[in-house]
């Protein structure tokens, strides 16, 4: 990020925070928000990287806390996305920054990063039939139809969608059961 990769930012305990140290806490869950909210991984690499840069040119930029600061760098993120949209004559709905806000701090928690949600995501996902393994990464890795897995697997694309629907439900219940562990 160039020469303001060592510049000095306040914290509001009057010490100064590394702009390196900065995106190091933050710069994966900034990535991963951006991606929740669609992005593709190069469009969430441009954006990530614009964020941090707005933020480090800011001369009032104060680090409350790192909760505080993940919060602002999320909005200034969705703002960037939208003022990309808008560039781009894109029209797409992008629900309120609150609601997005609410949803990200349920998924990821006191994680700035969101490394422990993905890493329940990969443990709970490990658990599933294989049947549900191949039918989920059909669909979401390979944009297969459900005809398409359902010929995969030997079984009707009503078939198909059944299981995918039981195995989304089986990862959403344990994604969430690991979390809300790791909360208490």
């Amino acid at each position: 990020m160039g020469d303001e990769a060592g510049s000095g930012l306040t914290a509001e305990n009057g010490n100064q925070l590394q702009a390196g140290e900065l995106v190091r806490r933050h710069q994966r869950g900034v990535w991963r928000y951006l991606r929740m909210l669609g992005c593709d991984e190069a469009t969430a690499d441009d954006l990530t990287q614009e964020t941090f840069l707005r933020v480090l040119r800011r001369d009032e930029f104060v680090q409350h806390n790192d909760g505080a600061t993940a919060g602002y760098l999320r909005r200034t993120a969705y703002n960037l996305l939208v003022s990309r949209h808008r560039k781009l004559g894109r029209m797409q709905t992008i629900a309120e920054p609150e609601l997005l806000d609410e949803t990200w701090d349920r998924w990821a928690g006191k994680d700035l990063s969101g490394d422990s949600a993905v890493e329940a995501l990969e443990d709970c996902f490990k658990r599933l039939t294989e049947r549900a393994q191949i039918a989920l990464r059909m669909r979401f890795d390979s944009s297969a139809s459900r005809v398409e897995i359902g010929e995969a697997l030997g079984i009707t694309d009503h078939g198909a969608r059944n299981l995918m629907q039981r195995a989304k439900q089986q990862l959403r219940n344990c994604v969430e059961e690991k979390l809300d562990l790791l909360d208490e």
